[in-house]
Order: structure tokens, then sequence, then C-alpha cells
């Protein structure tokens, strides 16, 4: 009766306690999350490689996570790092310590047609970085602050396109936002003639990169966790409108770019670890992850390959280049061609890869 009574006592106990993890799991999440539908495996009609493996590394011991990269007309190489620095190689291959931002929260960078260069932050908004300084050129839209500016493009007419990936989370916990899978960003425009920044598109799954195409009659947002990229139209009866450019992707979009050729540069992220994918078709898990920042870094499958896929300008997929298990390359998150050579930016690695496209 003793060691009955005794069992009862613990099972009591041990439900109270679950009980109590549970209401605090959920009454405090940071989230109200809901399911989200990953791309089918079988979504990338090209086979697995190793061709990223063969990048040379540039400016390794350097520079410090390059999440993007521009290169002006002359071919020099732009970059910003974590540690605030704007750095340049120049055609001889000497880096130079640009111009300290004091941000840790640089992402997309760009060169105007006039030579200067704008960065987004995610803190400060969008910048314009010139020899004699900093200007900030959109820091709020519609009287609220632009929290997580992400992305950004020149048109032809000096316009700036740029995305804010999260209107409700940050740079340090933009993991949420996937987790959550409720549509927080935005496609914003800055027009340079009146100072004024408008909102073009709301309700995106995490905006990110943004490219403008060749004959400048419309852009391509990228939305990380719906695995797609939309097509706004700038020109034409369509315009204001927007439209699928390419869905179910090989993984979540970040950074696009341009090509030479009128096709796309998209890098792509692991978003989740393999056998983890049902987390994202469970509330309770969702919530219980979001709790703990380990959770969420044994989720995540960013540093676990890399990945970037060349796209027509009819929304197909034309080449894919994979480091697949990121033994020299990780979490890639941008890709420009310049002069036959691919320059890829990353988020893990301290350096920024150089691929000779005649290899790929």
């Amino acid at each position: 009766m003793a060691l009955k009574h005794l069992l009862t006592s613990c099972s009591g106990f041990v439900l109270a306690c679950l009980l109590a993890v549970t209401v605090q799991v959920y009454l405090f999440s940071p989230i109200s999350p809901v399911s989200l539908e990953l791309p089918p495996p079988s979504s990338s009609p090209l086979p697995q490689n190793n061709i990223l493996q063969r990048v040379i590394k540039l400016g390794d011991g350097v520079l410090l996570k390059p999440e993007d990269i521009a290169l002006d007309k002359e071919g020099t190489l732009y970059t910003a790092t974590r540690d605030g620095w704007i750095k340049r190689l120049h055609r001889n291959g000497s880096w130079e310590d640009w111009k300290m931002l004091n941000s840790h929260t640089l992402l997309g960078i760009t060169i105007t047609n006039e030579g200067d260069l704008v960065a987004c932050d995610v803190d400060q908004g969008l910048l314009k970085v010139t020899e004699n300084g900093v200007t900030v050129l959109a820091s709020h839209v519609n009287g609220s602050k632009i929290r997580f500016a992400d992305d950004v493009i020149e048109a032809s007419d000096g316009s700036l396109y740029f995305s804010v990936a999260s209107t409700k989370f940050g740079l340090h916990n933009w993991y949420l936002d996937v987790l959550e899978a409720k549509p927080h960003g935005q496609l914003l425009k800055y027009d340079p003639s009146s100072n004024e920044t408008s909102i073009l598109l709301e309700g995106l799954g995490f905006a990110n990169g943004v490219a403008v195409s060749e004959d400048q009659d419309y852009l391509v947002v990228c939305e990380s966790w719906k695995f797609r990229c939309l097509r706004y139209w700038l020109k034409g009866e369509k315009r204001g409108q927007k439209e699928i450019f390419i869905e179910n992707l090989p993984g979540a979009p970040d950074n696009i770019n341009l090509a030479p050729d009128g096709s796309f540069w998209i890098a792509l992220l692991k978003l989740t670890s393999d056998g983890l994918e049902f987390v994202h078709s469970s509330r309770a898990a969702k919530h219980l992850i979001a709790t703990s920042g380990k959770l969420v870094e044994l989720v995540s499958g960013l540093h676990k390959k890399a990945t970037v896929v060349n796209v027509g300008a009819d929304g197909k997929i034309i080449k894919k280049l994979e480091d697949p298990n990121g033994s020299v390359m990780s979490f890639v998150t941008s890709a420009v061609e310049f002069e036959d050579h691919l320059y890829l930016g990353s988020l893990q690695n301290n350096f920024i890869g150089k691929l000779p496209l005649n290899v790929a």
C-alpha cells in the first residue's frame, strides 16, 4: 500500500511538473506558430554535386562572415562584415578597410550608377556610404521604424528597392520568423527625388534578396521560408502586380543577383537539419524550440550545406552548385557573377569564395 501510494504521489508530481512546463512554454512563447509546408524532397531536378568545394578563398582571415558582395564598374569588390567594416578588394589583390560603420548588423549592399554604396542595416535602415561619410536614406516608413532592412537594388531611374525581412523579429532571433511561419516581410521603395519611402508589398514570408530584371521591367524578391521568389512588375499592363517567379526551390532563397546573361543567381539556405522536418508541422514542437537558442541551433541546418542556383528569366533552374556537407563553404548567402567568376558571400565562412564558372 505504501509503495502504491508513493507511486501515485510521484506520478501526480511528474504530471504536475509536465503541466507546469507546458503552460510555461505556451504562455511565454515568443511565437504564435502555424504549420509550414516544406517543398518536396524531389523539388530539384538536378543531381547533387560538390562544385562549391573548389572555390578559391579570398580574404581568408581578413573577413568576418561577409554576408553580401557588390562589384563596381572597375571591378573593385565590396563586402560588409560582422565587425562593422565595409571592406574592398582592389584589382591588384590588396584588401582595404574602407569604411567603419560601427554596426554589427550590416546585410545587403549594392553599388549605384553614380558609384556610391548603399547598405541595409538591420537597426538603422537604408544607408548611403561614400568617400565623405555615411547618410541614412530611410529609417521609417509610414511613421514606423524600419526594423529589419535586408537587401537592396537600384533601378536605372535611381529608385532603390529594398526588402524588410520581418517587422516582428530581429537579426538575433530571425529563425523565430521561420518557426512562426506567419508573413511579416515587406518590399519597400525609396525615391531619391522626394526622399520618400513607400510600401509596395506586405505579408511576405521573410522577404530577402531583391534583384531587377535585365530590361528593368520587373523585380524579383525572395521569400525565404516560402521557398519561392515573386515577380513584381514595374512596367507595362501588369505594373504594380505580383506573381510567382519560381517556387518549390530546393532551399530557402537568400540573396539574388542578376547575371550578365539576364538570368539570376540565388543563394539557397538549408533551413532544417535532416530528420527534423516534422518540427514545421507541429505547433507544440515549435513553441518548445522557440524557448531555447540551443534547440533552434539543433533544428537549423544552415551550417551543414551550401547551395546556389542559376535561374533563367523564365523561372526555370538552369544550374545548381553545391557543397553538400558544408566541408568548405556553408550558409552561403549571396552569389555574384563577374567576368566569368562567381563570388560567394557567407554568414559562416570568414572568406569570400571565388569560383571559375568554366569548372561549374
